[in-house]
């Protein structure tokens, strides 16, 4: 059988939903027994988001191959439940550095490099790799940004010329647009959307499918508009009206009739039928009143949540698997520095420092850990959030007053986080640390091992320094567990504070292995802490 593929496209505005909408159609006919793959396409010139700041992009989503990807395909991951790879994100940065590599080998063989065919070729490549690698039935393809940007024109027309290559009953257009709403007279208009797709129209592709994104409900006479101006089916398009929850977005598509339609369309027979019993429970758990459990997020790029989302999204997983509500204070660290949002602080239930790079904000971290360790606070510290665990235990417990990690002062005298020895002679940025899925060895007995209930976990990691082993002795002697460590006795993956509820940090990223369904061992141990300290559990 062909590869079947759908295209998500976006009109009118960015981050209009795009990746969770792929996210939700690649659940909707897994359901049907079908093996899907997705792949999001970047236009942005950057290699890939890994040098980018959090505020220009969100987070950074680590697949198990230590590809850094965008954060949509965290979306993915956690919707389908699947494993991704680095075939699955690619940028123009990308494109375009393959590209001239092979000119400058000369495998054009001195001919002149345009943008047709040789970039669209290299976009079409890395497209097709994703079906060869994976054995997808269906690929689902996601192309960032909007619809008329300079930078999406190469991957549009590559996706045209694919179009007749594959055949174009192997091909499917999904639009995905943005209704805006006009309060001074209570309307939705259309008009954007029927531009947008004008646009698309005007490069050779033509939308098979349109989902009308709004907050405010679409009526049947709407629908009927779209589908007359931009020539679709009228039961093709989709009202997708925004939901207080994610995971409904795949249900409501369903309701809409979507998967039927989707395979109807690509000449596809189910192998099953969809149960959507767990999703509906999990949206119920969601949207029933459950005593809330506030967790302090202390970090440094708190103005955009989206910094943070696996890290939210886990704590969500872990609350709802136990019955309460994260309720997510959200407290910048350098606030921390300057006296401020100490009320919220002290009003957490828990504390989670998540990961960040540079020296904005760091000893605001350090103070939230310093608070949590004295004040008996369930504590879940990720990568960076484990190494200023580390920082305030040097200082304050071990009395090593200027402890830090050389991160932020080559010239401390007591460098308890320092630079991995592999890292020392690497001077390019990019995809140079410690990246993807290793081994980390259980000790028995602590709380981390009890909280998996296993021997050995296989976790994501990001980061370039570590815990300094020659202090590893005197921290263990002063009440400091080393619950993980790797498989070589060499890299110090799990620290655990003893005589604590919970004050866990941990090397590695697990909020990128956290599912709906399957919450994280180690968040769901900071809820059951912290629920536990606010009473309700």
């Amino acid at each position: 059988m062909s590869t079947k593929y759908i295209f998500f496209t976006g009109g009118v505005v960015s981050s209009v939903g795009k990746g969770v909408t792929a996210a939700a159609a690649g659940l909707l006919l897994k359901e049907r027994g079908f093996k899907v793959a997705v792949q999001k396409l970047d236009p942005y010139i950057n290699v890939d988001p890994g040098t980018m700041s959090p505020y220009q992009h969100g987070e950074v989503f680590v697949l198990d191959d230590g590809a850094e990807t965008d954060l949509d395909l965290g979306h993915y991951e956690r919707f389908i439940d699947i494993r991704l790879s680095r075939v699955s994100n690619f940028t123009t940065g990308q494109v375009y550095a393959e590209v001239i590599a092979k000119e400058r080998r000369g495998d054009y063989l001195g001919g002149t490099i345009q943008v047709i065919p040789h970039i669209t070729n290299e976009i079409k490549r890395r497209i097709g790799l994703v079906a060869k690698e994976t054995g997808a039935e269906i690929v689902l393809v996601e192309i960032g940004g909007t619809v008329g940007d300079i930078e999406s024109q190469p991957f549009m027309e590559a996706l045209r010329q694919m179009r007749n290559e594959v055949g174009r009953e192997n091909v499917y257009f999904v639009h995905v647009t943005w209704l805006p709403y006009i309060g001074a007279t209570g309307e939705l208009k259309t008009k954007p959307t029927q531009h947008s797709v004008a646009a698309l129209r005007s490069i050779g592709i033509s939308p098979n499918m349109i989902i009308a994104r709004s907050d405010h409900p679409v009526n049947d006479d709407l629908g009927d508009k779209i589908a007359l101006f931009c020539d679709v089916e009228k039961r093709a398009v989709i009202p997708m009206v925004t939901t207080p929850t994610l995971y409904e977005v795949p249900l409501l598509l369903e309701q809409a009739g979507v998967g039927d339609f989707l395979i109807e369309k690509l000449g596809l027979k189910a192998t099953r039928k969809p149960d959507w019993k767990p999703w509906q429970r999990l949206v119920d758990k969601v949207k029933s009143p459950k005593p809330a459990v506030k967790i302090a997020l202390v970090g440094k790029y708190v103005e955009l949540q989206d910094a943070y989302m696996s890290v939210r999204e886990a704590l969500r997983h872990a609350a709802l698997s136990i019955g309460v509500e994260a309720d997510i204070q959200w407290i910048h660290s350098a606030d921390l520095e300057k006296g401020k949002s100490w009320d919220a602080l002290k009003a957490a239930d828990g504390v989670i420092v998540p990961g960040g790079f540079g020296s904005r904000g760091i000893e605001g971290k350090i103070l939230a850990a310093k608070y949590a360790r004295e004040e008996k606070v369930p504590y879940l510290g990720l990568c960076l959030g484990m190494q200023l665990m580390c920082i305030d235990f040097a200082r304050n417990v071990l009395g090593y007053e200027d402890a830090n990690s050389t991160e932020f002062d080559r010239s401390t005298e007591h460098p308890v986080i320092d630079l991995m020895i592999e890292q020392r002679a690497i001077t390019d940025m990019g995809g140079t640390m410690r990246l993807g899925l290793y081994p980390c060895v259980l000790q028995k007995g602590s709380v981390a091992a009890k909280a998996y209930a296993e021997k050995q976990v296989d976790e994501r990691h990001r980061h370039r320094f570590e815990f300094n082993n020659a202090y590893r002795e005197e921290f263990e002697r002063n009440g400091m567990v080393f619950s993980g460590i790797s498989p070589d006795g060499k890299l110090v993956e799990i620290s655990e504070v003893a005589d604590h509820p919970f004050m866990v940090g941990t090397q590695f990223h697990p909020e990128f292995l956290s599912r709906p369904h399957r919450p994280h061992p180690l968040f769901v141990g900071l809820m059951k802490a912290a629920a536990k300290r606010a009473g309700v559990k």
